[in-house]
């Protein structure tokens, strides 16, 4: 049995009119990686120095131990700035953190009627963590066979974790039956954490 050979076209590479983009995902071009000339230059105290020609910029900029960034590429003549380049970065990197927002998200703790008294308390431990970490809790105490017959002992336990949390938490859902098993959902307080 011969197999066909069939001729599968290479496609054309994509041209993307936006191919300035990648270069801003790197970063802006610094020093030497400036190659227009002239440029507008703005000093390291925020003052203009005008359009002058790039090497006399790299020299002032080398003069006060800076570097010299490229921070309005698109503008002609391009404006760059004589300023120190990895205090700039890491100025950038702490504004990324701090606009970081805590999603919060909904964890949930699983426990049965026989579940052991020290096992209970990893749990508890483990929902303060998350309490504590702005999240939403779900208590969930879970029947099986003749559990079922037995519920005070589920809300034995499940009365205990509500005790035991409720210095960090506020009952967001009271403790009520859903099928098979109990269900409490807890929220963190806002006031501290």
């Amino acid at each position: 049995m011969v197999l066909s050979q069939r001729r599968v076209a290479i496609p054309p590479p994509v041209r993307d009119p936006r191919v300035g983009d990648r270069d801003r995902e790197r970063g802006p071009r610094i020093n030497e990686q400036i190659r227009i000339s002239p440029i507008r230059v703005i000093g390291p105290n925020g003052e203009q120095l005008g359009v002058i020609p790039t090497a006399e910029a790299l020299d002032r900029a080398r003069d006060a131990n800076l570097d010299l960034v490229e921070v309005a590429p698109q503008e002609r003549p391009p404006v760059c700035k004589i300023m120190d380049y990895g205090k700039y970065r890491y100025e950038q990197s702490r504004k990324k953190d701090k606009a970081k927002v805590h999603q919060q998200k909904l964890k949930e703790i699983r426990v049965r009627p026989k579940t052991g008294e020290h096992d209970v308390e990893t749990k508890i431990n483990q929902a303060r963590k998350f309490l504590e970490h702005k999240d939403k809790v779900l208590l969930k105490v879970m029947f099986r066979g003749r559990e079922l017959q037995h519920i005070e002992e589920g809300q034995r336990v499940m009365q205990n974790m509500l005790e035991k949390l409720n210095d960090i938490s506020k009952l967001e859902k009271p403790p009520n039956m859903e099928g098979k098993s109990m269900t409490a959902m807890l929220a963190p307080k806002s006031g501290g954490g």
